[in-house]
């Protein structure tokens, strides 16, 4: 369990014109192509609310994936950011339950996929990450505009190819 601070995220520049970099992340660093998983649930109740999982090179290279709170329910987000954010999102796949969230590394991209039992996965989004560096993984969690939440992490399971 993670306690999220307020105040607290992950984004650079696009739209909004400012870089944040204060989010919480535990991680490893991993090397070449891997699969990396965690089910995730939290109190989301203030906008933006978020917790998943990241993938990160440094301050201008990273992929975050989550639950992510906003127009007062749950969504299923993704922002990949090289230099500059974007940001994607869809319907989250329960309102209560966690959410398991994959992230696979394979050559120059890593594809975001979340689950409902931990077995059958949906894609949600693919995307370019830089190749042949060494990048760290793990679990990530912010609260930009509340007041900051509790976020649960369990079943985390960490496949290098």
């Amino acid at each position: 369990m993670v306690r999220s601070r307020a105040k607290t995220d992950f984004w650079r520049k696009t739209f909004y014109g400012y870089v944040t970099d204060n989010g919480h992340f535990f991680y490893v660093p991993v090397s070449g192509d891997f699969a990396f998983q965690v089910r995730v649930n939290g109190e989301y109740a203030a906008l933006y609310d978020q917790a998943g999982l990241m993938v990160r090179q440094n301050a201008e290279n990273w992929m975050k994936c989550g639950t992510e709170f906003f127009d007062a329910q749950r969504h299923a987000s993704v922002v990949f950011t090289r230099e500059f954010s974007d940001w994607s999102t869809m319907p989250d796949l329960s309102n209560t339950a966690p959410i398991w969230w994959r992230a696979v590394r394979k050559k120059d991209s890593i594809e975001t996929l979340c689950s409902l039992d931990g077995k059958k996965f949906t894609s949600a989004r693919q995307g370019y990450f830089v190749p042949g560096v060494e990048a760290n993984v793990g679990i990530m969690c912010a609260a930009p505009e509340g007041p900051g939440f509790e976020a649960v992490f369990d079943d985390l399971k960490l496949e290098i190819e």
